[in-house]
């Protein structure tokens, strides 16, 4: 007979474990075959969400309660109407008020201009601005300001500038500056005036103090004005309205300066000859110089020629009488 053996401490775990899962598995079986208890249902008392109904235009109720301490108010139901229907009455009413503002502030008297105020005219009416605008009785939202001022300019050349405003109800402000004559241009039995930029205008009225000019023919035109469309373009360049206000003081006193194409500027002198300077305003004082040296060394030598040329400073000459 063979003895028994004695289990390791390995051996001893493994079977430990081994019913340990027999015995786990056995409750699982147990359970499983359990039956369920009896399931009770209640009612819900949360909160539902109301259904919406299908017709849009119902009435929408709210409710309201304010609790205080010790104190518990219920508030009446408030019945809310649905507003898409009432915003397109505001908008009909809105287009309609507005419609209706339009239509008096066209046709009231108390918005339309009865003649522009004018402000900075000296020799220019304002019966003549007036007339060129021609805004009498017009309403004050049909006046363009920068419109008028093209009209204004295009038909004075005279003005070297013009602002207009419009204000409500019925106020048309005009404030002008007129150009400042300083040189009169004889040609062909008729004048005009001249500023400092050289652009010709209609004389109006006296002026003193102006550089009288007698032309043989018209002059070369200026450069048109690049900061200035509405300017009209010069009459004279700009170089040469400065050589004959250089030579001016010069002219012997009660005689015109004269223009001729091919010589330039001039005059009678009353010693019995004619001078002439070109139009090149660069060197116009080195000539006067140049002029005066000569005459006196003519005259020193008896000399009285009939025509004098300093039109180019490096060679000035003279004719006599043939």
């Amino acid at each position: 007979m063979s003895e028994k053996r004695e289990l390791t401490r390995a051996e001893t775990v493994r079977m430990r474990r081994k019913q340990q899962s027999q015995k786990r598995l056995t409750q699982s079986s147990v359970l499983a075959t359990r039956p369920l208890p009896p399931v009770t249902s209640r009612e819900s008392q949360g909160y539902a969400m109301p259904k919406r109904s299908a017709n849009p235009n119902v009435n929408r109720r709210y409710q309201a309660s304010i609790s205080l301490a010790g104190v518990h108010v219920q508030m009446p139901a408030i019945s809310m109407p649905r507003t898409d229907f009432g915003w397109r009455w505001l908008s009909l009413f809105l287009s309609l008020a507005f419609s209706v503002a339009i239509y008096l502030m066209w046709t009231l008297p108390e918005f339309r201009v009865s003649a522009a105020t004018v402000n900075g005219n000296q020799r220019l009416s304002a019966e003549e601005i007036n007339a060129v605008l021609n805004v009498a009785g017009q309403p004050v939202f049909n006046m363009t300001p920068l419109d008028l001022e093209t009209r204004l300019r295009l038909n004075y050349p005279e003005l070297a500038s013009a602002n207009i405003a419009v204000t409500l109800p019925n106020a048309l402000t005009v404030n002008v500056t007129e150009r400042k004559p300083i040189i009169v241009w004889q040609q062909n039995g008729g004048y005009t005036w001249i500023d400092a930029d050289g652009v010709a205008f209609r004389p109006r009225g006296a002026a003193e103090n102006l550089i009288s000019v007698a032309a043989i023919a018209a002059p070369a035109p200026g450069l048109p004005s690049a900061n200035d469309p509405l300017s009209p373009v010069p009459f004279l360049s700009q170089d040469m309205v400065e050589a004959i206000q250089t030579l001016a003081p010069s002219v012997p006193a009660g005689t015109p300066m004269i223009y001729d194409p091919a010589y330039g500027l001039g005059w009678n002198d009353d010693r019995g000859w004619q001078v002439f300077f070109g139009t090149d305003a660069k060197d116009m004082v080195l000539k006067l110089q140049v002029y005066q040296a000569m005459v006196a060394s003519l005259t020193q030598h008896g000399i009285y020629p009939t025509f004098i040329s300093v039109q180019y400073v490096n060679a000035p000459y003279y004719r006599m009488s043939r």
